[in-house]
């Protein structure tokens, strides 16, 4: 499959990510509900690691590798904790279009930290992006 394939099933899960969290956080304090949700994924995760026999690979790691992935692991933490507080707070109809205006701040970053270059198509999806996820906010 092509690399836009798996951004579209991406977006997919994402989408139904943020319907069953909001279901999921009803009567659920925001914390315990994302801890529930990591050890899911954790389980999901490394299963899918030991059924494609990645798992050989632990070895190769380098100490790098492992601190980006640490980090990583921590600002996805930091997100989804937010993200559970958010839906318990406000419609997911709200929510999931400010959460998805971290698309603009990776587009920032990844030019800012990784030197990539930004057209002014790019630059102007992301604004229009931006400015739709800001409409949402306001009745």
């Amino acid at each position: 499959m092509p690399w836009w394939s798996y951004a579209l099933l991406s977006a997919l899960a994402a989408s139904a990510t943020a319907i069953l969290a909001k279901v999921g956080v009803q009567d659920v304090p925001s914390n315990l509900a994302t801890a529930i949700r990591t050890v899911v994924v954790l389980v999901f995760a490394w299963g899918v690691v030991f059924a494609s026999q990645e798992h050989q690979g632990l070895s190769a790691l380098r100490p790098r590798s492992v601190l980006f992935l640490a980090l990583s692991g921590v600002a996805t933490g930091v997100s989804w904790l937010a993200y559970f507080k958010a839906l318990q707070m406000a419609p997911v109809s709200r929510v999931a279009p400010i959460d998805k205006v971290s698309l603009a701040f990776t587009i920032i970053l990844a030019a800012v930290l990784l030197g990539e270059q930004v057209s002014w198509k790019l630059g102007l999806g992301a604004a229009l992006m931006v400015a739709g996820a800001l409409l949402t906010i306001w009745k």
